[in-house]
């Protein structure tokens, strides 16, 4: 079964600046993630969203579990921290040297609900796994993150090299041009932008485009693979943000997070 790209070749996919994911983007990107209203409050005005909807909007979050609040300072909860080191993740993959081995996972429980396997199987796309065919996962064995350990009792998993070369199984299994040519268009749609609203905007489809990047070695990639130009142009944009957050300027339209 081929992973799709988040997006359609040419298309950026911007979602709409609300109160509550200007919040939440913005406090993505930040290390720690917290921040006082004050600050909430001259940061996202450039992305227009006015203090009345954001402190509307953060009284939501804090109802809703997404943010805690103590005393003026608003931080993410423990379960939006879990979706933080996702994105960290995404822009700063471990890798090791591949040798030519291949992760294979075969899901092994029965008798599960139709929720619990859609939930089983977006948890295995983002360990960055691809289907093969129903209930078999695999992905070349150069990426360096945790498996849960519930995974493991579902599942039994396995390293091998299969008989296929290992170039043709990853182009079967992930849809690498389209996204190589959304990655592109996010990349000329940056450059092209100058609101804030627009870079912020345009940020966030960046993180959301590397959540899907399968993060293969670079024997298995076409040329000019855009991940690496990406994850920079992130990176740089987020340190722009976070600079202009802890001085105190104003205007700017860095670095959020997903």
């Amino acid at each position: 079964m081929r992973m799709n790209a988040s997006l359609s070749p040419g298309e950026v996919g911007l979602r709409p600046l609300s109160a509550r994911s200007v919040v939440l983007s913005l406090l993505l990107g930040l290390h720690p993630p917290e921040l006082p209203v004050r600050d909430l409050v001259r940061t996202v005005e450039p992305f227009g969203v006015a203090g009345s909807a954001l402190r509307a909007a953060l009284s939501r979050m804090v109802a809703a579990g997404d943010l805690h609040r103590t005393d003026t300072v608003y931080r993410l909860s423990d379960r939006l921290l879990q979706r933080q080191r996702r994105v960290d993740d995404a822009v700063h993959p471990r890798t090791r040297a591949w040798n030519g081995d291949w992760e294979i996972l075969v899901v092994t429980a029965t008798g599960r609900e139709p929720a619990e396997r859609a939930e089983l199987r977006a948890e295995l796309s983002g360990l960055r796994l691809a289907e093969l065919r129903e209930g078999v996962w695999l992905r070349p064995a150069n990426l360096l993150r945790p498996r849960p350990s519930h995974v493991a009792e579902l599942a039994q998993c396995f390293t091998a090299r299969p008989e296929q070369p290992s170039r043709a199984l990853a182009t079967s299994l992930w849809a690498l041009d389209t996204w190589a040519e959304t990655a592109n268009a996010l990349l000329t749609h940056f450059a092209a932008v100058e609101r804030p609203a627009d870079r912020f905007a345009t940020a966030a489809a960046m993180v959301r485009h590397l959540l899907t990047d399968p993060v293969l070695p670079d024997e298995l990639l076409p040329a000019d693979w855009p991940a690496p130009a990406l994850r920079t142009t992130y990176t740089d944009y987020r340190s722009e943000l976070t600079e202009a957050v802890r001085t105190g300027r104003g205007n700017t339209g860095a670095g959020p997070g997903a």
